[in-house]
């Protein structure tokens, strides 16, 4: 199959997907997409009144849509463990997680419990997120972690002597760095997950128009522009990841156009660097270690 679509989205009626970063971009497409196949969906949002207007636009695009809202700051740890608290009070069974939130090429600026904004945000808390929510998952038959990574990952480099980037900080690195954590926490997840009904996939946009191209430094956000795809375009990856039951867990979807930036859904491939097995072992006990979250696995 290779021009997978919405269209392709089996009948989701019955299950909830939490949904990171949803009132905007890549996260508003991927959730209108589930609520029109009739998903229970929870907008995890930083922003409750941006987060409002989105629900609003889904329910005027589907009629009847279960739309609502969890608030949700990435940045920080205790908001982070609030958030799950109230999802697990609300919901016995989880069948999707997208961890989809995330920001890109930021000046060098900290979370509110220290971490490198990017790593931070991008890899630390979704690793908290899914790590306090897992138990759900692993309730629901058949449930999915998918998380959002990108094509920058092949410029990522872990360091574990300088994780939050205390030393000379630039950009482009720190977002490497997270994405490439990305994609080492889901298929260390994906091995300790064998033997239950819960998988982890990835998956990457490609060239897609949504706000996370706005610190892009003018000459790069103009190249950017010339190869970005509609949003809807580049929430089909994760889509797909998160509804195509011929997905297996460990696989990672992206654009299958030109170098990845644009055209439909397929299974790609990542670097050598993102199936290090020894390192994302070790980036997952300090990832431990940092969030003070330990995984019921």
């Amino acid at each position: 199959m290779t021009r997978w679509t919405t269209v392709d989205i089996p009948n989701q009626t019955s299950r909830t997907a939490i949904i990171t970063g949803a009132n905007t971009g890549l996260g508003y497409e991927t959730a209108a997409a589930l609520a029109a196949a009739g998903t229970r969906v929870v907008l995890a949002v930083r922003n409750l009144d941006k987060g409002k207007a989105a629900a609003d636009l889904i329910a005027r695009r589907t009629p009847g849509a279960e739309i609502s809202l969890q608030e949700l700051d990435l940045t920080s740890l205790d908001s982070i463990r609030a958030a799950a608290e109230s999802l697990r009070a609300t919901h016995d069974a989880i069948d999707l997680l997208i961890n989809n939130a995330g920001v890109m090429m930021t000046p060098k600026s900290a979370t509110k419990d220290g971490f490198e904004l990017q790593f931070g945000t991008n890899h630390l808390g979704h690793f908290a997120l899914t790590g306090l929510l897992l138990d759900r998952l692993l309730a629901t038959p058949l449930s999915r972690v998918v998380t959002v990574s990108s094509i920058g990952h092949r410029m990522g480099r872990i360091d574990f002597d300088d994780l939050n980037y205390r030393r000379r900080y630039t950009r482009g690195g720190a977002y490497g760095r997270s994405k490439l954590s990305n994609l080492l926490f889901t298929y260390e997840l994906q091995r300790r997950l064998q033997g239950t009904e819960t998988i982890a996939v990835a998956a990457h946009p490609g060239g897609s128009a949504s706000e996370l191209s706005r610190h892009l430094p003018g000459p790069l956000r103009a190249a950017f522009s010339l190869l970005e795809q509609p949003t809807e375009m580049g929430a089909l990856p994760t889509l797909r990841a998160a509804t195509d039951p011929g997905v297996s867990g460990g696989e990672y979807y992206g654009p299958g156009g030109f170098a990845e930036m644009r055209g439909f859904p397929v299974a790609v491939d990542s670097n050598r660097r993102s199936h290090d097995a020894a390192v994302a072992r070790r980036l997952w006990t300090v990832s431990e270690e940092l969030t003070g979250v330990t995984y019921p696995l």
